[in-house]
């Protein structure tokens, strides 16, 4: 009996132990900010990308303004939160198009990523993406009543927390989880052990705007069943499926831009042709 004590207590002394550490690297996990390669300088003047810095209650956060080729001012403007284990300087060429469409793009980086000053956290994130959206909706070029909020896997927290926040006229969420306590069973650990929920499924339940879900069937990170229960869970929810995995979402960027821009015009942010 008492050696059956022994056994219990050390399990229980281990797995304490094992819980104790998945807490305090939990973020170097989830933010993996110093194993991204740094990118060449790019020549910002030269896309016509607008360099920001906002200013955070701990230092400055860098954020890149693509403004719309051509429109008709105001325009709408999307603000995209990328993965993470990406930087903004990874996406201007992809997301170009949203200039050509006379949308605005707004690249928001995380705090402690790239550049800018700081460490990431779910708290950290939203302070400054609000005031990255501040700073965009009080611009004479854009309308306020336009601004879409984009984000990828990770990014899908980011923009899920500023929907809570801030009004937007429309949630694109592409290979995005329901939120990161989910994963906790994963690891055998409880959930309340997450310092960093994000959990974008009540965010989306609560939204009351039309809500894009975009999945790959074969998702390896962020299983297919996340993206199909934040299309359930939405008001106004559309969700379009890829052959994909994580990492090469969407597959053709052709098709994407089909899609995004027919979910646009279909929410009146964009004209209809």
């Amino acid at each position: 009996m008492n050696r059956l004590v022994k056994v219990i207590g050390s399990a229980v002394l281990i797995y304490a132990a094992y819980c104790l550490l998945l807490f305090l690297a939990q973020r170097q996990v989830i933010f993996p900010r110093y194993m991204i390669p740094s990118p060449a300088p790019m020549d910002l003047k030269a896309t016509r990308i607008e360099p920001w810095w906002l200013e955070t209650s701990f230092g400055k956060v860098e954020a890149w303004y693509l403004p719309p080729a051509a429109a008709d001012k105001p325009a709408p403007a999307v603000i995209f939160a990328h993965g993470n284990g990406e930087l903004i300087d990874y996406w201007p060429n992809e997301l170009a198009r949203f200039s050509e469409m006379g949308i605005g793009l707004l690249l928001v980086e995380y705090p402690g990523y790239g550049r800018s000053a700081g460490s990431p956290s779910q708290e950290s994130i939203a302070e400054t993406f609000i005031l990255a959206y501040d700073r965009l909706a009080a611009r004479t070029d854009v309308d306020p009543a336009r601004i879409v909020l984009f984000g990828r896997s990770l990014g899908g927290g980011a923009v899920c927390d500023l929907a809570l926040k801030r009004p937007s006229a429309a949630l694109i969420l592409m290979s995005c989880f329901k939120s990161v306590s989910a994963f906790a069973v994963r690891y055998l650990a409880p959930a309340f052990l997450i310092r960093d929920p994000f959990d974008n499924l009540s965010a989306v339940r609560q939204y009351q705007g039309p809500v894009l879900v975009m999945h790959g069937k074969f998702d390896e990170v962020v299983p297919f069943g996340h993206g199909q229960a934040l299309h359930a869970s939405a008001r106004n929810g559309k969700m379009i499926v890829y052959e994909a995995g994580h990492n090469d979402c969407p597959p053709d960027w052709t098709i994407f831009w089909r899609d995004v821009g027919g979910f646009l015009r279909d929410t009146g942010i964009l004209p209809r042709r």
